[in-house]
């Protein structure tokens, strides 16, 4: 059985439509998927990458290309009332239904579906309560959105996230092997299938080409 750590943040569009499409590109296969929240904000600040979001045209584009993805895929995926907001409460929300960094597929797709079906305000206070009230037997006791235990879990998440390479997400970690992006499913399942090319020289030649441009000057 293979293990498959997929790191999301709820924020992402593209780790809701990965969550509805992992089953049926993982189907035949023996597997165990670890749902691990990390907080995308601090991953891309690592690399100084702005996101789509934050560049105007990329975040039409992006807002465009996620709805028709949806409509192709047939998963429902309406954007929320305002795009991008802090995840943060989601996020802690999740992790005070875990001990260990890593939520069940249950507690996963509520969260991802609070925020990317029916084109609501994902921080509505109302709403962020009727999800807490929907999670409630998977919390564990004393937990909640505001205690200590979920916010140092996503902090040692992140962390980990970031010591393992993880740049963005959805991302997904196998033998050590890292597949970032929907894109990538089709390639995480060749893998997962025993594809030769992964025993071949072009996993890792590929990401020694050397880079064209002047380097940074250091500070």
């Amino acid at each position: 059985m293979k293990r498959i750590t997929f790191y999301l943040d709820f924020v992402s569009p593209y780790a809701w439509l990965a969550y509805e499409r992992l089953p049926a590109v993982l189907e035949g296969l023996s597997y165990q998927v670890l749902y691990k929240p990390v907080l995308l904000g601090a991953l891309l600040q690592q690399h100084g990458n702005p996101g789509p979001a934050g560049i105007a045209p990329k975040r039409g584009w992006t807002y465009r290309h996620v709805v028709w993805l949806g409509h192709a895929q047939g998963t429902p995926l309406q954007m929320p009332a305002r795009h991008p907001f802090n995840p943060l409460p989601l996020l802690r929300q999740a992790l005070a239904c875990s001990d260990d960094g890593y939520i069940n597929r249950f507690v996963a797709g509520a969260v991802l579906r609070h925020v990317w079906q029916g084109g609501q305000d994902a921080l509505d206070v109302g709403r962020l309560a009727a999800l807490a009230e929907q999670l409630a037997q998977q919390q564990r006791p004393g937990q909640d959105m505001h205690s200590d235990a979920p916010k140092a879990l996503l902090r040692a998440n992140t962390e980990a996230a970031q010591a393992a390479g993880v740049f963005g997400v959805p991302a997904f970690e196998v033998d050590g092997k890292l597949f970032w992006g929907l894109d990538s499913l089709p390639m995480l399942r060749a893998y997962l299938d025993g594809d030769a090319w992964f025993e071949g020289p072009d996993w890792e030649a590929a990401a020694q080409v050397s880079s064209g441009l002047p380097a940074k000057a250091k500070d």
